[in-house]
């Protein structure tokens, strides 16, 4: 009967969660479109497709169109629908003519998380806690403002090279020639949104990002740009309001990848996986063109897409004081980070403002991250690194670590520029580069080991220590003796290998450190990428589970007695260290939920263990 009670208890639980997890839309179905993309397989004879699009235009009263003069080569058209005409194209005969229907997903700028800065206000603003420029830096008259360029150190990457052969496609709204950009240099780009040659910005925002990545420099005027002398191909995907779709920004890839370009960077994004665009990356990427994209501003977990697709490498942001801006997007689909911006300091460029009048604005976002990374794949590509997983490889191998890195903010570290081309060259970073390494993330200094690393340790060796308490508590009562399925599961229960979260070994997956070093309570906050805790998993819920299905094994079940204690000791010392729990808060709420699930726990092991006497 007692098991029976237990396993009503869980299967109720189990039916809340799966409840849950079908009623979750996944990024990948997300997305606005008011088109749908019809991909005609390209050895399908002219006179068919012709046919399929009148029948079309006939049944659906739609008018078939290419989206712009690149897309007849793929076979690639347009019609107006929606999720509803996009189920019935998919069961219709004509998908049998087609690689692929998909809705054309409108893609968009990242939105800005804060108000534009101007100049004044960026001069006005205090520069103690801005490094000092080099005596032999540029002589741009602004850019000792330009913090985020000290923060990556390009001063000696430029001592090296300054992207000098290499051409950037910068995806987005275009590029408008300003006086900081005059000396940059152009090749060929196009405008997808008006199909025709010249790409020029009616937005503000390429420009901004163009000249992160190019901007003139040493011309004693304006900014600094990372890689000021490689070429710009500006290549207009985006309307003047911002958006643009997934056909144009996919064509646009292929125009770059035959057309020379070397790097792209997309500061965009959107709901909504494209088939169409992920063959555009795989494509630019056989063809040796490394894709950058921004991660995205909703502080969610899991990029945007493009970034989030095979290939191409996805940025967030950080603010001065290197931590992640408030606004990024992490997790799964974060490979780097690299300055973005916050209130504390923005990103100062010059652009054109809402009047198309040539400005100096201070922006902030992973859309002002992601060329930053572009500029330094650049000098990388200069360096003599040719292959775009080569250039991943030294940006995340130079990249400055971060410790303690559980959600995966930062993806490999802070951009690094003067070692990412130092290790693009020499194939090895010196001595002293890595002294400088230890010193910028901290490890040299007692205080890291003293005031982080020992306060973050103590919750944790309480909780070990509890859930010992409480076994050895209970054997007082009922005796038993120990054994190494008791002590895993106190283990696994209350603090889990917390040690591997520190763990990070280049160019492997983080995950397995992130799950292995969470206890049972904590699971629920590395799967979904949040500090609060998962009720689900925090509670007595996991217990019962344990219990129901364990208990009748002679062996099994003191890891299922040790874990409940563990989970109990897990949650009584949370209540009082880090209270915060999905749905309800970091307050008293909070904190009776995890001290009531506690005792809880503790009443489930008493009762397992009730008129237990054997030796475990």
């Amino acid at each position: 009967m007692r098991r029976l009670i237990l396993l009503c208890l869980f299967v109720i639980g189990l039916i809340a969660a799966v409840f849950g997890f079908l009623n979750f839309q996944g990024l990948a179905a997300k997305g606005d479109f008011e088109t749908i993309l019809l991909d005609f397989w390209e050895d399908i004879p002219t006179e068919l497709v012709k046919r399929d699009l009148q029948a079309i235009a006939q049944q659906y009263n739609v008018t078939p169109q290419l989206d712009n003069k690149f897309s007849a080569l793929d076979n690639v058209y347009i019609i107006k629908g929606d999720r509803q005409r996009l189920k019935e194209l998919k069961k219709s005969p004509f998908a049998q003519a087609t690689e692929l229907i998909e809705p054309n997903y409108i893609y968009k700028i990242i939105p800005q998380q804060s108000e534009v800065v101007g100049l004044g206000t960026i001069l006005q603003s205090p520069n103690r806690d801005n490094p000092t420029p080099s005596l032999i830096g540029p002589n741009d008259q602004y850019y000792s403002k330009q913090w985020n360029l000290h923060k990556i150190g390009v001063e000696g990457a430029w001592s090296q090279t300054k992207g000098s052969g290499v051409t950037v496609a910068v995806i987005d709204t275009g590029v408008t020639k300003v006086r900081d950009l005059q000396e940059t240099k152009f090749v060929k780009g196009y405008d997808f949104v008006n199909d025709r040659e010249t790409a020029t910005d009616d937005n503000g925002h390429g420009t901004h990002v163009a000249g992160t990545i190019a901007q003139s420099t040493n011309n004693n005027y304006g900014v600094a740009g990372i890689a000021y002398e490689a070429n710009l191909m500006p290549l207009k995907v985006l309307s003047s309001y911002g958006g643009g779709t997934v056909a144009d920004i996919a064509e646009a890839i292929k125009f770059a990848a035959d057309n020379g370009a070397d790097v792209i960077n997309m500061s965009l994004g959107g709901g909504g996986e494209s088939q169409l665009m992920k063959q555009a990356i795989e494509y630019a990427h056989k063809k040796g063109v490394a894709i950058i994209a921004a991660a995205g501003n909703e502080n969610a977990n899991g990029a945007s897409y493009p970034a989030r697709y095979p290939y191409v490498i996805g940025v967030s942001a950080v603010g001065p004081d290197g931590e992640k801006a408030p606004y990024s997007n992490f997790g799964a689909g974060v490979d780097i980070s690299a300055p973005g911006g916050s209130e504390a300091g923005s990103i100062l460029q010059e652009t054109i403002d809402e009047n198309g009048q040539a400005a100096f604005l201070g922006l902030q976002g992973t859309s002002m991250a992601a060329p930053h990374v572009a500029g330094v794949a650049a000098l990388i590509k200069a360096s003599g690194v040719k292959e775009p997983d080569e250039i991943l490889k030294v940006l995340k191998q130079s990249a400055r670590v971060i410790q303690d890195d559980g959600l995966n903010y930062y993806g490999a570290g802070h951009l690094n520029a003067e070692a990412a081309v130092k290790l693009a060259i020499t194939g090895q970073i010196s001595f002293q580069d890595f002294f400088r390494w230890l010193r910028d993330n901290g490890y040299i200094n007692p205080g890291f080991w003293i005031d982080g690393g020992v306060v973050a340790l103590l919750p944790k060796v309480l909780m070990v220590l509890g859930s010992y308490l409480l076994a050895w508590f209970l054997r007082v009562y009922f005796p038993f003796t120990w054994s190494w399925s008791l002590a895993s599961g106190l283990i696994a229960g209350s603090s889990g290998l917390f040690f591997l979260k520190g763990i990070y070994i280049f160019d492997l997956p983080q995950w397995p450190f992130r799950v292995l070093g969470s206890s049972i309570p904590e699971l629920g906050n590395t799967l979904q990428g949040t500090d609060a805790f998962n009720p689900l998993f925090a509670s007595v819920l996991i217990p019962i589970a344990l219990v129901a299905l364990l208990l009748g094994h002679p062996r099994w079940k003191w890891f299922a007695i040790g874990s409940t204690l563990g989970i109990a000791a897990c949650l009584a010392v949370s209540a009082v260290y880090d209270p915060e729990v999905w749905g309800l808060g970091n307050g008293n709420l909070a904190r009776l939920f995890l001290i009531v699930n506690a005792l809880l726990c503790y009443g489930l092991a008493r009762l397992a263990l009730k008129d237990e006497s054997k030796p475990a």
